[in-house]
């Protein structure tokens, strides 16, 4: 098995590790990186659990070889918390009741987060349009949407 040096920035840091060519980024994640935040949930980029940001979009890390992030800025659910607090996105998740056993939320959040910093103010057809990806099958996504809805428009939490 073939390795190679990846450079890249993880939730802010710079970093450099010795990684197989043909690691999935959400392994590297998970058994690299030690980040356990990103699930992995279908293996097969269907339900938008492993979502996490490259260079600031959407992407699901279990069909993303982690070499291809060389040079990139990578964003994982830990890396929304800043000083030990949890981002208002997650917080408005807990407060509003956006997750229930838990699994698809760091998914969410990524998938969130990536469309507040193009649209800091969407509607409630666009929140579901940028989350059409990620499959919550306790939800309902009632409390996820409402939970976007609350970060995006500064509701008290």
């Amino acid at each position: 098995m073939s390795k190679s040096m990846l450079r890249l920035t993880l939730n802010g840091q710079s970093g450099e590790y010795a990684v197989a060519d043909n690691m999935l980024l959400i392994d590297f994640l998970r058994e690299v990186a030690h980040l356990t935040g990103t699930k992995m949930g279908c293996d097969g980029g269907e339900c938008g659990a492993c979502t996490v940001l490259i260079d600031g979009r959407p992407q699901l890390s279990c069909l993303t070889l982690a070499a291809s992030c060389a040079g990139r800025h990578v964003e994982t659910v830990e890396g929304c918390a800043q000083g030990g607090r949890l981002s208002r996105l997650q917080r408005a998740f807990n407060e509003k009741l956006g997750s229930q056993c838990g699994y698809c939320t760091p998914g969410m959040i990524m998938a969130a987060e990536g469309l507040l910093r193009t649209n800091p103010h969407p509607t409630d057809s666009e929140t579901q349009e940028a989350l059409g990806g990620n499959i919550c099958r306790c939800t309902g996504y009632v409390k996820i949407i409402e939970s976007v809805r609350a970060a995006a428009n500064g509701e008290p939490l």
